[in-house]
């Protein structure tokens, strides 16, 4: 099968490594395989270390001409038979340049529980043969927004089953963990929807408890000026790190006593696919498609989403249990090999195209 890939961002993200699994594995098995990404960004990069075959357009946002005109062209010349659109910009470019020549289906990916507010939005997924949700929750969302149930699939997120990077006892004492303290991380962009305010301040109340436990932050975004501001405000000082955007994620996770995911609205989360793939206990929220991943007190603990003081007790709980804590971290890897992983995600993503192609 001929396919193309489009996907628009700059940054790298947890999106664009499912984007990157989902083309490489098609490859693999011998399929014709095409990415159209944002010229000069992370993706293009990776994808193109990879072996693919990369075409870097222009980006600039949901009405982007040269990137559409750019899109089309590439389409003449291609003849994909699926055109598969990995967020709402390249899906809106995606429409519009079908709309100048060769019009293969489009199957746009879904990969957050945020409502379809604007007519535009509504409309542009309402194009395309089949909209992928990455877990049920996205997909409750969609149907709520009207896109029909027929149009609609089911294609859990899947990262690669791996064991974890080495380097992660000395990638935390290099951020100023001590060596034997215990260790919750998160890793996620620092944006509203993560909510790592509520993170912070359970860190205050396991702090109190336990005051050699550690937190690490690993990620970037627009509310990290905010969520210093509360730090200082609640008196974390060393106790909390803000460790920034990290090229040794995978070493990180692996260090990690607990990975807590405090997000408030979450369509899956690749950050927990990872951590319950190198079987660390798992604390998180009951927000979106979390629970389809975490069974409470099987595979992770969950808690109401906004509430300090119940995600604290659940950290705390796994804290001052290593035994608990491993026999969660050994059920989440459970999960993990029976639903999450890239290999099940490629053979599904396969199966919808050939439904429409």
């Amino acid at each position: 099968m001929n396919v193309l890939h489009v996907d628009s961002a700059r940054g790298w993200r947890g999106g664009q490594s499912q984007v990157l699994l989902t083309a490489r594995g098609q490859a693999r098995r011998g399929h014709q395989v095409l990415l159209a990404c944002q010229r000069g960004g992370a993706l293009e990069e990776r994808a193109g270390a990879a072996g693919l075959d990369v075409h870097g357009l222009r980006f600039q946002g949901d009405l982007s001409p040269l990137a559409v005109a750019a899109l089309a062209g590439l389409v003449r010349r291609a003849r994909p038979q699926v055109i598969q659109a990995h967020d709402p910009h390249a899906l809106s470019c995606a429409v519009l340049a079908t709309r100048l020549g060769p019009r293969p289906p489009l199957v746009a990916t879904r990969r957050v529980d945020f409502a379809l507010r604007r007519r535009w939005s509504r409309w542009k997924y309402g194009r395309a043969a089949r909209v992928v949700a990455v877990s049920e929750a996205v997909r409750g969302v969609l149907l709520q927004d009207g896109l029909p149930e027929p149009i609609l699939r089911l294609v859990y997120e899947g990262v690669p089953d791996r064991a974890p990077a080495a380097g992660g006892q000395d990638a935390l004492r290099a951020l100023g963990v001590p060596k034997g303290a215990p260790v919750v991380g998160n890793v996620a962009a620092l944006a509203e929807h993560k909510d790592q305010a509520t993170l912070l301040r359970a860190a205050r109340l396991v702090i109190e408890r336990r005051p050699e436990a550690r937190v690490v932050i690993v990620g970037e975004g627009p509310l990290r000026a905010p969520l210093e501001a509360l730090h200082r405000e609640l008196g974390l000082g060393a106790a909390c790190v803000f460790a920034g955007f990290r090229t040794d994620v995978e070493a990180l996770l692996g260090a990690f006593d607990v990975f807590c995911l405090s997000s408030h609205m979450e369509g899956l989360g690749t950050s927990l696919l990872d951590a319950m793939a190198f079987a660390r206990p798992v604390v998180a929220t009951r927000a979106g498609g979390i629970p389809e991943a975490v069974e409470d007190g099987v595979s992770g603990r969950l808690v109401p989403p906004r509430d300090p003081e119940a995600l604290a007790a659940g950290l705390l709980e796994v804290l001052e249990d290593p035994q608990r804590g491993a026999a969660l971290g050994a059920g989440g890897r459970r999960r993990f090999l029976e639903r999450f992983t890239d290999e099940r995600m490629v053979e599904a993503t396969l199966r919808v195209y050939e439904e429409i192609a």
